[in-house]
C-alpha cells in the first residue's frame, strides 16, 4: 500500500496524491528562479486537482482562497498534488510565502 501524505489546514485533511478523484487538473509551478506561475486555470467551480512543480528549494506555492489553504514545503522540491474544491466567482490567489512581495498571482473561477 502507497503511502498518502497529508495536509492539515483550516480544520481540513487534504490528501496529496496523483491518483486523486477529482475534476480537472490545474497545473502550477514555482521556480527555478523567482517564478511563480499557474498554468491551466479552472473554466468553472467544483473540484479540481491542483498539480504544483516545485523546481528550487527557496521557494514555495501556497494557494488561498474561500475553502482552500494548500501549500508546498519551502526546502523541498519535486511534484505534489492537492484536491481543491474551488467556488464559481470567488477570486484565488497563489504566494511564495518568502517573497511573497515579488512572486505573487491570483485568478477568479468564472460564474
Amino acid at each position: 500500500m502507497k503511502a498518502v501524505p497529508l495536509l492539515v489546514t483550516g480544520g481540513l485533511l487534504l490528501a496529496a496524491s496523483p491518483a486523486l478523484g477529482a475534476g480537472p487538473t490545474l497545473r502550477g509551478s514555482v521556480g527555478p528562479s523567482d517564478t511563480i506561475r499557474l498554468v491551466t486555470k479552472p473554466m468553472k467551480g467544483g473540484v479540481h486537482r491542483l498539480t504544483i512543480r516545485d523546481l528550487a528549494d527557496d521557494h514555495n506555492f501556497h494557494l488561498r482562497g474561500p475553502g482552500v489553504n494548500v501549500a508546498t514545503s519551502v526546502g523541498a522540491t519535486g511534484t505534489k498534488t492537492f484536491r481543491v474544491r474551488l467556488q464559481p466567482g470567488k477570486t484565488y490567489r497563489f504566494v511564495c510565502d518568502p517573497h511573497a512581495d515579488e512572486m505573487r498571482g491570483s485568478f477568479t473561477v468564472p460564474r
